[in-house]
């Protein structure tokens, strides 16, 4: 073997343990729903799967059979070099394919209508509302009926819905909690809604799934969803602790900032979201090509 075979063997074989490591590190967040939002979605994701199996399979089967009974040893095989055309061949052609799309359709329709973000999820308890804002490199939280906020954090009851409305202080963004369901987009100047529920207490992750700069790939948060009475005392205690958020605290948490712990502000402002959306309260530059901890003008004059 010579030099050049042997460096690209030895390529292919790093490239086989890289992908095996980063498939083993990766955790199985969508396989593993805890919410009805995002047991819906495995549901969709598999039924597809199984659908598109059902001629992937038979397919690949029949390459091998064809290759195999068409073999040059095989004399019982025919050699037809006139054959051009044959209406069973073209049925099954053509019918299969027809019935994976149709069947696929279905699935998209039915699960587009039920899964809907804006549609509210069945339950006896009252959602509890949470304004989102995306911003950079953060996510801002507010429970306009709590009067309380938080910053990279987001504490939610287990088993009450949750009713977000979304919007983004700056660039487009998108906010996704695998485990839990449905992503959606947060744009600059417009309100999104979104309904999921953990129905099962844990710590799940949360997460930016949208390029938006530089500190894109720290842009996560943890999700906790604690029993109801936890919840409450969670309020209380937010309420007793920490800044008040209002229009100034929030030009100065919009700015460009990286690795932000999580914090929570004791009192919001209850218009503030709204002033967001209105663009009252002016939407941040966005990302550009200077490093984040240098001054605006000094990026401008860069």
């Amino acid at each position: 073997m010579n030099l050049r075979g042997k460096a690209f063997r030895a390529v292919a074989r790093c490239g086989i343990v890289l992908a095996t490591v980063s498939l083993a590190a990766c955790e199985p967040a969508v396989l593993d729903p805890r919410g009805s939002v995002g047991v819906a979605d495995k549901t969709i994701l598999i039924d597809s799967l199984a659908i598109m199996l059902a001629i992937v399979v038979p397919t690949i089967a029949a390459i091998f059979a064809f290759a195999w009974w068409f073999r040059a040893s095989n004399t019982r095989a025919r050699y037809q070099p006139e054959f051009v055309y044959s209406g069973r061949v073209e049925m099954i052609v053509w019918s299969i394919p027809l019935m994976v799309i149709i069947l696929l359709g279905g699935v998209a329709w039915i699960g587009a209508h039920e899964l809907d973000p804006y549609k509210a999820l069945d339950s006896k308890q009252p959602a509890l509302n949470v304004q989102v804002v995306s911003l950079d490199w953060k996510w801002l939280f507010i429970y306009p009926d709590q009067h309380i906020a938080a910053v990279n954090q987001l504490v939610i009851p287990a088993g009450v819905p949750v009713h977000f409305s979304l919007t983004s202080g700056s660039v487009m963004n998108v906010f996704f909690i695998p485990q839990l369901g449905s992503m959606i987009y947060t744009m600059n100047g417009m309100s999104t809604q979104l309904n999921l529920r953990a129905d099962t207490p844990g710590t799940f992750h949360g997460q930016s799934s949208h390029y938006s700069g530089d500190g894109f790939s720290d842009m996560y948060f943890d999700v906790r969803a604690v029993p109801p009475d936890q919840f409450a005392d969670w309020v209380k205690t937010t309420q007793a602790n920490g800044p008040a958020l209002d229009a100034a605290s929030y030009g100065q948490l919009s700015k460009q900032s990286l690795h932000v712990a999580p914090y929570t502000f004791r009192a919001a402002d209850p218009a503030l979201y709204l002033q967001i959306v209105t663009q009252k309260l002016a939407p941040a530059p966005g990302p550009d090509s200077g490093p984040p901890d240098m001054a605006p003008s000094k990026r401008a004059e860069k």
